[in-house]
């Protein structure tokens, strides 16, 4: 399998992007996160898929331009159907639809009544692991931030204690990043 080039997925989220607004805010981030992804592995593979992890939410802007916050949580499905639908290869599809919190499971969907399919979204390989690990540690609020291990830890508390366990796995298995020089060359703050 041919991995597309950073350029390559750049073009991709420019032409998907609704404006340049949206485009700055959804590949910083995605860059972000493949420079923290990049500390866990080195794999093309994983910066591919951290690259391209988030461009589902490109289709949750509407016409007058404002995101669709009440539908946010379908961002992944929606980057899988939109990378699908650019003929990328299964594997890269899966980067979207496999990233959210620590993992979405069928029970999740159903207990929640998120508007989901009925289904697992679990990081299945390493390679998903690490993106979803990496995306933890940086949020598109406004403005955007840089997360800590402790704060994301308090965050995905609040959906179970199997979600806080889920997360020191990740934490344990992987190592805690290092934020702090990223932190200061983009200027944002780590909360």
């Amino acid at each position: 399998m041919r991995v597309p080039s950073d350029e390559e997925i750049r073009e991709l989220h420019l032409r998907h992007a609704p404006s340049a607004e949206a485009f700055e805010l959804v590949f910083a981030h995605c860059e972000i996160v493949a420079r923290v992804a990049g500390q866990f592995s080195d794999s093309a593979l994983v910066r591919a898929g951290a690259l391209l992890h988030d461009i589902g939410v490109y289709r949750l802007y509407g016409p007058d331009g404002r995101l669709d916050s009440a539908n946010y949580i379908r961002h992944g499905v929606l980057g899988e159907e939109l990378l699908r639908e650019e003929g990328l290869p299964e594997v890269l599809c899966r980067f979207c639809s496999h990233h959210t919190g620590v993992g979405l499971t069928c029970e999740d969907v159903r207990s929640q009544g998120l508007p989901l399919p009925e289904a697992d979204f679990l990081a299945e390989t390493d390679e998903e692991a690490v993106v979803m690990y990496a995306d933890k540690f940086h949020s598109k609020t406004s403005p955007p931030v840089f997360v800590s291990a402790a704060t994301y830890t308090l965050k995905v508390g609040r959906f179970g204690e199997e979600k806080a366990m889920a997360f020191k796995a990740m934490r344990e298995r992987f190592g805690e990043p290092v934020l702090e020089p990223l932190a200061a060359e983009y200027g944002f703050a780590i909360i």
